[in-house]
């Protein structure tokens, strides 16, 4: 990058990209609107000025930063609240005038592939890259202060890559999970770290656990709740709770037992010290009842199941945790015996309403599974089960809620074709529920499958392993294969579900697939993406396609809506990026 570009302010820059330099063999951008060229003249000021100063630890803020009570227009937690439905009642901008949308500014951050959620508060974002927390005005874009820390040796998986997908916020604190597992707390006026705390225990001797870290942090009361990744590697999970104050532990909860604990019966094996279940993504709370909704990952080996015969709770599963005690009131397990990497780690959406003639207080799931749930989330009781796309391993359910697994959909040396895919009918990118439409919206995988197939690997310690035999591998993801079919070839979609049957109301469908998550609002607009580069404003009600801008980059991400000054705003990150727009003034 050029130092020169660094130096000049963001209208000198402006002026410069509307006049050109054809000498150097650079157009006019005169007939880009006068809004857009001064947003492209501060993104290339700011990724000329990164490249050249590089990441920093952290900087003075360029105003104070205050805070008080929360407004409606904030957004305050990674799913927007805490029941986790990603609706924002804001309804400013509205299916009438969404067209009117525009680039308001965008912010670079040195990192392609970013899955954070940004929070929005007294006129703030933070936003996350890896290992960076960023805090950002929110009219602007303009950085307050930012805290960064090198990536940590050794690291596996999503936390290698530098995978982060928000932070918590506590009156004067920040909270923050780095790539190995450690929890921060950053000064919210400055962004200088206050204190810093590994999440895991020290391990037994012999031991060993590659404990990665990717989730937003939760609040609850004076308590900052988190989980670990690693599954794949091999770590024994758990989601914990800490003080807010001072980072003392309060709570941990082990989702695999050990001898002589609940649920080791389901473990026929060999005692499951590196069983998995990890707790990588963000759960939901009832403040009504004091409960904590928290979803687990995959059992380890994912595919090799030699040393692991029975259901291997807790892994797939929902916990009901005491938000206090860490005490486990239910658990519900969507796949037991899981040989096919399907994490549970999609979020539990609370929603309150009548469900068969009664006022209910339900918990809504789309699992990677590819089932659509609903569940009593005061007792776990099962109530529906149902395909929200193509499923061919299991029939149905039975009365208790168990799946009923359909004979011969198992990885085989020939390979087995099974529906939805490795990926899955969904992941872990957020859904949403509208209270105003009362549909329930997924991100989805359609006409998926993949091709599971036994082949040979060998375990190596700290690296990512599905599965070993001694003649034979069940693959996992090294044995599947993605269904790349001419016919019926598949697509990525959001998918409008009613949740009183699970049946389907509409589609919107994308050219490609989809790793992004959903927004509703207020207005009945809802917003997404894809990997093919666009962030969408649908009508909620119909799936009418509203709005679209190129971002440049695949979104993996979920979108937001936050206000100020009594303007709406949304963000969604992508690539690179964090994206802002609002209406065209």
């Amino acid at each position: 990058m050029n130092p020169r570009v660094a130096e000049q302010s963001a209208e000198q820059l402006r002026a410069y990209l509307e006049r050109g330099n054809t000498g150097a063999g650079m157009p006019s951008f005169a007939d880009l609107p006068a809004d857009d060229l001064v947003s492209l003249a501060r993104y290339l000021r700011r990724i000329n000025a990164d490249t050249i100063v590089g990441p920093v630890t952290a900087t003075e803020p360029t105003r104070k930063i205050t805070w008080g009570a929360p407004q409606p227009g904030d957004w305050l937690t990674y799913n927007g609240n805490k029941s986790a439905n990603r609706y924002s009642p804001l309804k400013q901008i509205t299916t009438a005038n969404v067209s009117s949308l525009k680039l308001k500014w965008v912010f670079p951050i040195p990192y392609f592939g970013l899955e954070v959620t940004p929070l929005a508060a007294d006129g703030v974002l933070y936003v996350t890259g890896p290992n960076q927390v960023f805090a950002l005005d929110a009219v602007t874009g303009n950085p307050l202060w930012q805290y960064s820390r090198p990536a940590s040796a050794g690291m596996v998986g999503d936390a290698r890559l530098g995978t982060n997908r928000g932070v918590a916020l506590l009156r004067d604190k920040v909270f923050f999970v780095t790539d190995n597992a450690h929890l921060l707390a950053l000064d919210r006026a400055t962004g200088k770290l206050l204190w810093d705390i590994p999440m895991a225990p020290e391990m037994p001797s012999g031991e060993h656990h590659t404990y990665g870290g990717t989730v937003a942090p939760l609040i609850v009361d004076d308590l900052v709740i988190a989980g670990v990744a690693g599954a794949d590697e091999g770590i024994r999970g758990f989601v914990a709770a800490f003080k807010a104050g001072t980072g003392d532990l309060v709570w941990r909860r082990w989702t695999v037992p050990r001898r002589g604990e609940p649920g080791i019966e389901t473990w026929q094996g060999k005692e499951p010290i590196t069983g998995g279940g990890s707790t990588w993504l963000t759960g939901s709370y009832d403040p009504s009842s004091g409960i904590l909704y928290w979803a687990t990952g995959n059992p380890w080996p994912d595919g090799d199941d030699r040393d692991r015969p029975g259901d291997n709770l807790y892994t797939d599963s929902v916990l009901a945790l005491n938000a206090r005690t860490g005490d486990l009131k239910w658990h519900y397990q969507f796949t037991p015996h899981d040989l096919k990497d399907r994490d549970a780690t999609e979020p539990n959406v609370l929603v309150d309403t009548v469900y068969k003639g009664k006022p209910s207080k339900l918990l809504l799931h789309a699992d990677r599974n590819g089932f659509f749930y609903v569940l009593d989330r005061a007792t776990g009781k099962f109530l529906l089960g149902k395909p929200f796309v193509e499923v061919n391993w299991a029939s149905g359910f039975d009365e208790a809620g168990r799946p009923m697994r359909v004979a011969g959909k198992l990885p085989t040396p020939e390979g087995t074709v099974i529906f939805p895919g490795n990926q899955g009918g969904t992941n872990w990118y957020s859904p949403s529920f509208s209270p105003r439409t009362g549909l329930f919206y997924i991100p989805s995988w359609v006409n998926y499958s993949s091709v599971y197939i036994k082949a040979n690997a060998e375990y190596e310690e700290g690296k990512r392993f599905v599965g070993t035999s001694p003649r034979s591998l069940i693959g996992g993801l090294q044995g599947a294969k993605i269904n790349t079919r001419k016919e019926d070839e598949g697509y990525g979609a959001v998918r409008a579900i009613d949740p009183m049957t699970g049946d389907r109301k509409w589609e919107f469908k994308m050219n490609d697939v989809t790793d992004a998550g959903v927004l509703t609002t207020g207005s009945d607009l809802l917003f997404s993406g894809g990997r093919e580069g666009y962030f969408y404003a649908l009508n909620a009600r119909n799936g009418e396609l509203l709005w679209k801008a190129n971002v440049g980059g695949a979104v993996a991400s979920g979108p937001m809506s936050y206000a100020v000054n009594g303007k709406q705003y949304f963000a969604i990150s992508a690539g690179n990026s964090l994206f802002v727009y609002g209406l065209r003034e």
